[in-house]
Formats: structure tokens, sequence, C-alpha cells
């Protein structure tokens, strides 16, 4: 095994060459950063017997000593690691985060809002905070306003502001991803003849959406570019229009009329 190739060094490396190459390679390959334990033993065993003036010099001249890596204590790992890195391990007094939830409707998320949020530190200080949500926000985004949080432990920056939102369901539309679903209740004789009709866009736009003669109940239909936009891109989702069959109150004469119309509309197609 060639210790100095596990380090990155060449044989001629200073003692702080060593240090330095391992304390690269072992904080990168530590188990506990979801390094490689094999890789992170097999550095470990190199700086030990490299580090060591006498381990070193029998390494270096196999042919006047009898060395065997075997005697490297395995248990020494964390040690090493330990002594090495104890500095970074010790926790420096921090300011805690705070964290606040809002809620906006479906349509608010749309277009995208800004809101006043007010939140009170462990000191009981009431502070606010402006708080601009992006069009195409959805449930359980976070928004990070760094410095914001909470300042108990003097001489310490403060911790963050977290804000989580959260997108309340809306009476009409269904969000799944950017896209919207909504279904709309025609009558029998709507899908059997074919008819037009008129959706409400969860931007307020009407949208004319044509159903075909012989439509069966279930059968969904998209407009393009007319759902939720993206938070990064704002492009757009679709909306999906599902028609489910209503069967209208109507009076006899009305049946009749409606029952001539499809007599007249199987006929032409005769």
């Amino acid at each position: 095994m060639d210790y100095y190739s596990i380090l990155g060094v060449n044989k001629d490396a200073s003692k702080e060459e060593l240090k330095k190459a391992y304390r690269k390679k072992a904080n990168k390959h530590h188990p506990d950063k979801g390094g490689d334990s094999a890789e992170f033993q097999k550095i470990q065993e190199a700086y030990s017997v490299l580090s060591d003036d006498t381990k070193r010099s029998q390494y270096d001249n196999p042919n006047q000593f009898s060395f065997n890596s075997q005697n490297f204590r395995a248990g020494s790992f964390d040690d090493i690691f330990d002594s090495m890195f104890s500095h970074r391990r010790q926790r420096r007094p921090v300011n805690r985060d705070i964290t606040i939830g809002i809620k906006i409707d479906l349509k608010e998320a749309f277009f995208g809002k800004n809101i006043i949020g007010k939140y009170r530190l462990n000191s009981g200080q009431e502070e606010s905070v402006s708080i601009e949500i992006p069009p195409g926000a959805k449930s359980g985004d976070t928004i990070r306003y760094s410095g914001l949080g909470d300042n108990a432990v003097p001489n310490v920056p403060r911790g963050n502001l977290n804000v989580k939102i959260q997108v309340t369901k809306d009476n009409n539309w269904v969000r799944d991803g950017n896209n919207l679903h909504t279904i709309h209740y025609a009558s029998v004789f709507d899908l059997l003849l074919g008819s037009v009709i008129i959706i409400e866009s969860i931007e307020g736009k009407r949208l004319s959406v044509n159903i075909p003669k012989g439509t069966n109940p279930g059968s969904k239909f998209s407009i393009k570019g007319h759902g939720m936009p993206d938070v990064n891109s704002r492009i757009r989702g679709n909306a999906y229009i599902q028609i489910e069959a209503e069967v209208p109150k109507i009076d006899d004469q009305e049946i009749l009329t409606k029952l001539a119309e499809i007599k007249n509309e199987i006929d032409i197609r005769t």
C-alpha cells in the first residue's frame, strides 16, 4: 500500500505537509460526513505511519526493518481525527432561527402577494417583515430572511427568519404541481348534442371549451398554459376540465323538444 499516494504527497513531504494533506483527505472521507469508511481507514493508517518518525523510517526502508501494518491499532482512528478536528466540533453559541406560517389562497398564490408578517423574539420584542410571496408559490415553500431571527445571545449574529407558506384549498380548482383541475357538470343533452361551455380560470378569465357531440361523462379537456405559473421559470401549467353529466329538471314539452333535436341530428348523420 502506497501511503504517500493515499495522502497525495511526495516522499519528501514535511510533517506540516503531511498534516495538511491528512486534514483535507480525512475531512472529505470521514464516514460521519458520508465518506467511504474503507478509504477513510486507509487515510488514517497512512497518516499514522508517516507522521511517526520511527514508523516512517521503517516504511521507507523495508529491507532494513520488518514493518507490519497490522500493528496499527484501528481504535486510534477516531483519536487522531478528534485531536486534529476537535476545534471544529466545539459548539459555538448561536441565536436560534424563528419559523412563522403564512396562509394564502390559490388565487393569491397565482398572482403572488406582499404580506407584512409579525412575530415575537424570545425577549418579547415584536418585529415585522415585508414578505414577498412569488407567483406560483406552493404549500410547504419556505422563504428565508437571513439575520431576522432571534437575538437572545448577545454579541452573536441573529438567527434566520423562515416563512413557511400554506396555500388553502380552492372551491373550484384542485392543484397538481403547476396544473389545475376542475369538474364541470353539463346537461346530458349537451353531451349528446354538443355544446360550448364557459369556464372561469384561476385568474378570472373566461375560457371557452368545446364539448363535441356524444361526449361521455368523465371526459377531460385541457387548456394549455392556463394553470399555475412556475415559481422559478414562470412557465404556466395547464388547466384540465372534467365533464360530468347532470340530469336537468325539465317538463314534458322540453323533453319532446330535446328528443326532436336528437332525432333531427340522427337523421342528418344518416
